[in-house]
């Protein structure tokens, strides 16, 4: 069995030092083969809330995948943001932002979906569908087979229309295609699951947007807690299971207890060539 931790819009700047401290503690419990750290790291780009993003990463001891969000960008130092918007980023989080983790089982592929030229929403261009979509045809039949990035693909409420990517038209029957299984998204600190579908001649063919809360902010919404996503996959004799847990953190015994299961309805069909 696979099994990833999705942590998503932690805004260190704005973090609750308990709720920091039960991540850890769960993800020391779970052990998982990934943690994937879906963008919005800091509060503001500062270099003190990216140390602190970098301490809590070495902390987790496990390995991390991590794409940047829109506040990942200097937004009030306007000289760093033209000259050099990921500077900060890199320097904590690692030079590629872009990175690809492939182990026994799992395919995990980051995509940049921020733009230093706007404010908060997010693109992908036709150069990133295409090498997304190449790395996900070459990928392990059996292998669980996700797209981290930072913008929302699908929306459970309107008002959240407007935050979704651009270019999802395009990328995401795509992307499915091409084989992905799971789109995994955050920014707008509301955790769903919702199915998501190819092309039309190749309808079978169905994914999952899979949404994360804010995993450690205070800056929580719509009434739920600070939230995180543990997903498990196995596959065997040609057949699939995947579930998607949503954890929660219960104040009165500060830690994270699992609040919701959803197993997914696993239609995979062979990638379109």
């Amino acid at each position: 069995m696979t099994r990833i931790v999705h942590l998503s819009d932690t805004h260190f700047g704005t973090e609750r030092e308990p709720v920091v401290q039960a991540v850890l503690s769960l993800v020391g419990e779970l052990q998982p083969d990934l943690v994937l750290l879906g963008g919005d790291i800091t509060q503001r780009a500062r270099r003190s809330q990216f140390a602190a993003a970098r301490r809590f990463v070495q902390s987790l001891q496990r390995p991390v995948l991590a794409v940047p969000g829109n506040h990942d960008i200097p937004l009030f130092n306007v000289l760093a943001r033209l000259v050099n918007p990921y500077g900060a980023y890199r320097r904590a989080m690692g030079a590629v932002l872009e990175p690809v983790v492939e182990i026994p089982g799992l395919l995990a592929i980051g995509v940049n979906s921020t733009r230093p030229g706007r404010h908060k929403n997010g693109q992908v261009d036709a150069a990133q569908i295409s090498r997304v979509a190449q790395r996900l045809r070459k990928a392990d039949p059996d292998a669980l087979r996700l797209v981290l990035l930072h913008h929302p693909v699908r929306a459970l409420v309107d008002s959240d229309q407007r935050n979704l990517l651009i270019g999802r038209e395009q990328a995401v029957p795509a992307w499915i295609d091409a084989g992905v299984d799971l789109v995994l998204g955050g920014h707008i600190h509301l955790p769903y699951v919702l199915p998501v579908q190819g092309e039309a001649q190749a309808a079978a063919r169905q994914a999952w947007a899979v949404q994360a809360g804010t995993a450690v902010s205070h800056r929580v919404r719509g009434g739920i807690s600070n939230s995180i996503n543990v997903i498990e996959h196995s596959a065997g004799d040609a057949q699939h299971h995947c579930s998607v847990q949503r954890w929660d953190y219960l104040a009165d015994v500060q830690a994270f207890r699992r609040a919701s299961v959803q197993t997914l309805d696993w239609h995979r069909r062979p990638p379109l060539r």
